[in-house]
């Protein structure tokens, strides 16, 4: 954020009364993190703030310091709503698009709010009078990191905003594997740990909770697993009657698309989730070195996000999404195999 950017953030934070945090839909660790992290600041400045979440988010999330006090807008509408037409600023973190909010996207496209974009994906939006949007950082989390220390506020973090900052930047980058993770983002992380993140406990709560049911489940889907040498690809399919056997619950399925990764000689990688409620195959999408998984989902799926991770959507069958994904690849197999 440039200093002419952080000048107009901090007017704007000094004329708002009624300030909104809102993260994508079904939002992950970066999301939860960074909302609540800028949350906690927020109130350390003694503003009024609230966070506003589309819809649910998973159970490994909500022991972070500040959940009991997010609002869902599925779940309190009524109550959301409320607050939605007295907010006077808005910040938006961890999407670019107010069509990634679901059914908030048309409160938030009515309000009179003046919005403020804190984002790590590409091809932002317009909708933000400050935009901070920078596609090299580790994880929005960072980047609120960023924004408080631009402020020379810094030396005021407490181990609420660090635990939930420090939550973040680890599940967006991997637990630090990712290539978006640079020598900042270490020297990020340490000052978090410093102020009171408890990195080894931190994992725990997030990775070390699951159920038996998840595990059978990642049993399941690693059966199904499709590897592609030709393409060097690997691909995961997840079926509603699947899903409904194993007692699926939101967040159950994070992380599976990276299994495929791990497999020798494979770059690129996906699972196709069946979810018959909405009516479509939802997608996840990931790869290594340069070939853009980014450009891929928005090109066929619908969909975007970073270079080496991105979803997206098919209302297609499971076996024509597949197959269309199937047809493609030949498409890209020079990409591929380069």
């Amino acid at each position: 954020m440039n200093s002419a950017d952080v000048a107009k953030v901090w007017e704007l934070l000094s004329q708002s009364n009624n300030i909104l945090i809102v993260p994508h839909k079904n939002p992950d660790g970066d999301a939860i993190g960074s909302t609540l992290g800028l949350l906690h600041f927020l109130k350390l400045l003694e503003k009024t703030a609230q966070v506003i979440v589309p819809n649910d988010y998973p159970k490994f999330l909500k022991w972070m310091p500040g959940t009991d006090g997010i609002l869902n807008f599925e779940r309190h509408n009524t109550q959301a709503q409320e607050y939605l037409a007295k907010t006077d600023l808005i910040f938006t973190l961890d999407f670019n698009h107010l069509s990634r909010t679901g059914q908030m996207e048309q409160f938030l496209e009515a309000s009179n709010a003046k919005f403020i974009m804190i984002d790590h994906h590409q091809q932002p939006d317009d909708y933000a009078v400050v935009t901070y949007s920078d596609v090299y950082m580790s994880s929005t989390c960072e980047m609120v990191y960023n924004t408080i220390e631009a402020f020379g506020e810094s030396d005021r973090i407490t181990p609420e905003i660090a635990t939930c900052l420090y939550t973040g930047i680890m599940t967006d980058t991997g637990s630090f594997k990712f290539s978006s993770t640079t020598s900042r983002t270490h020297r990020v992380v340490a000052e978090l740990i410093d102020k009171g993140a408890q990195n080894m406990w931190i994992h725990q709560q997030v990775f070390d909770t699951n159920s038996p049911a998840r595990l059978h489940l990642l049993g399941t889907a690693l059966k199904n697993l499709i590897i592609l040498n030709s393409y060097r690809t690997a691909y995961i399919t997840l079926s509603q009657e699947e899903l409904d056997r194993h007692q699926y619950g939101k967040g159950d399925t994070e992380g599976f698309v990276n299994y495929g990764l791990t497999l020798e000689n494979i770059i690129f990688a996906a699972i196709f989730i069946e979810n018959k409620e909405e009516g479509i195959i939802k997608i996840s999408f990931r790869s290594v070195g340069n070939f853009s998984v980014n450009e891929f989902a928005r090109a066929h799926f619908n969909g975007g996000g970073h270079t080496n991770a991105a979803g997206g959507r098919s209302t297609s069958s499971m076996e024509e999404t597949v197959q269309r994904f199937e047809t493609l690849l030949r498409e890209y197999k020079n990409q591929l195999l380069a």
